[in-house]
């Protein structure tokens, strides 16, 4: 009876030794699903501050579409007011050529009329004389008047 209690003990000691070991390796496996858990919580947060910069980031992307929409049309508007500007400008540019033949006409119709002119003598004495007889005659005072051509042309 002494063996069968002897091994009865040892293997009641082995067993306790055994459930010891199993308490230990819960003991750090419970550790470590805790660890684990607070690791998936932090990425928890992690993630949902990636996924609220990810937000903003759309936010901020959206307001440069807009942005660059306003702008794209404000462009194409300055585009027009300089195709407008451009066409005013050529415009301008044909009626200051018509402006300047205009005026080469005009000075060579003047310089033809001062050639036809000048082939008339003025006599200064005779239309003075004129007109103050005019000018006692009415009782009015002397008034310069035109004088007389003398003279025909060629």
């Amino acid at each position: 009876f002494a063996v069968v209690a002897a091994e009865v003990r040892t293997r009641a000691q082995r067993s306790a030794s055994a459930a010891r070991e199993i308490k230990a390796l819960i003991a750090e496996s419970v550790a470590t699903v805790d660890r684990g858990a607070a690791s998936v919580s932090v990425a928890g947060g992690s993630m949902g501050d990636i996924v609220a910069s990810v937000r903003q980031v759309n936010d901020v992307i959206e307001r440069i579409n807009a942005a660059s929409a306003e702008q794209a049309q404000g462009i194409t508007e300055v585009n027009k007011a300089v195709m407008q500007i451009d066409d005013v400008t050529q415009q301008n540019a044909a009626l200051v050529e018509q402006a300047a033949a205009a005026a080469a006409s005009l000075q060579e119709q003047a310089s033809y009329l001062a050639a036809s002119v000048a082939v008339f003598q003025l006599d200064h004495s005779a239309s003075d004389a004129a007109a103050e007889e005019h000018a006692a005659a009415a009782g009015t005072r002397t008034e310069r008047r035109r004088p007389e051509l003398i003279g025909t042309a060629c």
